[in-house]
């Protein structure tokens, strides 16, 4: 009973095998120009860019107000296409950046001191002892 059991077995482990495919795929290489590396490089810097920007706890809190999961935009921003990534990132470089205003108050102050300078060079004040200073 065994024996024509262990030959339908056989018959079948065959038939099988014979329709497994074991051929193996041929990996094609060819060239990439420098450009599309570039552009590679810089469309995965950029999305990893987005996604920093994501990350922080300011922005983070901006999404809760609005009613967006944090988590949810990171994962739609690894979703976006290369193109859409490029114009978020053109979106991102416009945004006005943040800062203390030492940068403000310095150009102000040496706004001041060349109006100064130039009105005692012309004549008009008497501020700076080192114009028109005679010996």
């Amino acid at each position: 009973m065994q024996r024509p059991f262990a030959r339908a077995i056989s018959f079948f482990l065959i038939f099988s095998f014979l329709l497994l495919d074991f051929s193996a795929l041929k990996a094609r290489a060819g060239m990439i120009d420098t450009a599309t590396a570039i552009a590679t490089a810089q469309h995965q810097n950029e999305r990893a860019r987005i996604t920093a920007f994501l990350g922080r706890q300011d922005v983070q809190q901006a999404l809760a107000r609005q009613g967006v999961v944090a988590d949810e935009a990171a994962q739609r921003v690894s979703s976006l296409s290369d193109a859409e990534v490029i114009s978020i990132a053109q979106a991102l470089d416009q945004l006005p950046a943040g800062g203390n205003g030492i940068g403000t108050v310095v150009g102000a102050a040496l706004f001041v001191f060349i109006i100064l300078l130039i009105t005692d060079i012309l004549g008009y004040t008497d501020v700076f002892y080192f114009v028109n200073h005679r010996r």
